[in-house]
């Protein structure tokens, strides 16, 4: 019996190695790389000298762009993360707390919406920014993150609006406040771990989403850093791979720090339980 408990530990402990090791190996590399003097992709260099000219020519250098990338980036997805939650909360309201009929069905309809691959769309989808005028511009990046988002979220307030007491909604209708007024002020703070779950989630899809951002933008003015990354080029068309490694880490990083901050959020957010409706 001891014998069996102890190569339990060693197997669930050489598994957890490994995928950490799996995991972690390409971040330690891409940090590697981008700290060399003189990187290559994929021949180590020798000797390896450790050094920052990699950041610097990132961060400094006007033709790479980076911090207008990274500025784009931010502001699309911040503002797609709020405009999504607010508009999916609208939706979850209904949903939830409304004597709607046929609310199972509308939810599965919106879930079959979203398992349409993003490639299937691009096309008519750049049709349409185009007679709008949006191709290269914030609007036309926000619209798609979005409308591509809003199944995710919406499941995901559904789920903890419904866990709301809807007496407190009965309570706060007999005190005369609108429906607005109800979500703002009762429903939102009662489900405010499932709305920061939920913002923070689509502000990392949109963060890291690239078709879109590749087919929809032109230039630095509103391209995102995941684009402006892949597309760093150098001045005899060469591929610099250290300073692509070194905006890789800068962008990656933040990312990092903010999934394993809120990292019980997100799980939390994924995985709640199932709703009677």
């Amino acid at each position: 019996m001891m014998r069996e408990e102890t190569l339990k530990k060693i197997l669930l402990a050489g598994a957890a190695l490994l995928t950490m090791i799996f995991c972690l190996g390409p971040f330690i590399y891409m940090v590697l790389t981008s700290l060399s003097s003189n990187p290559d992709f994929l021949l180590p260099t020798k000797p390896f000298n450790l050094t920052l000219a990699n950041f610097m020519a990132v961060i400094f250098s006007k033709s790479a762009h980076f911090l207008a990338y990274l500025r784009n980036s931010l502001i699309i997805s911040a503002v797609a993360a709020v405009a999504t939650v607010f508009l999916a909360s609208l939706a979850a309201y209904s949903l939830t707390l409304l004597s709607l009929p046929g609310k199972t069905v509308l939810l599965l309809c919106i879930l079959a919406l979203s398992m349409f691959p993003p490639i299937s769309l691009i096309s008519y989808l750049f049709k349409l920014m185009t007679a709008l005028g949006w191709v290269n511009t914030y609007p036309g990046l926000v619209l798609p993150y979005v409308a591509w988002s809003m199944p995710l979220s919406l499941w995901i307030l559904v789920s903890y609006f419904a866990q709301v007491p809807k007496d407190l909604h009965r309570s706060a209708r007999i005190d005369g406040a609108s429906r607005f007024q109800t979500l703002i002020k009762i429903i939102l703070p009662v489900a405010a771990p499932g709305v920061f779950s939920t913002t923070l989630l689509v502000f990392i899809f949109a963060f890291n989403e690239f078709l879109f951002a590749l087919m929809l933008t032109v230039d630095y003015r509103s391209r995102t850093i995941p684009v402006g990354i892949a597309l760093f080029e150098g001045i005899h068309g060469q591929i610099p791979w250290g300073e692509i490694m070194a905006a890789a880490t800068l962008t990656t990083i933040p990312m990092v720090i903010l999934t394993l901050i809120f990292q019980r959020r997100i799980v939390q957010g994924l995985t709640r339980g199932a709703v009677k409706q």
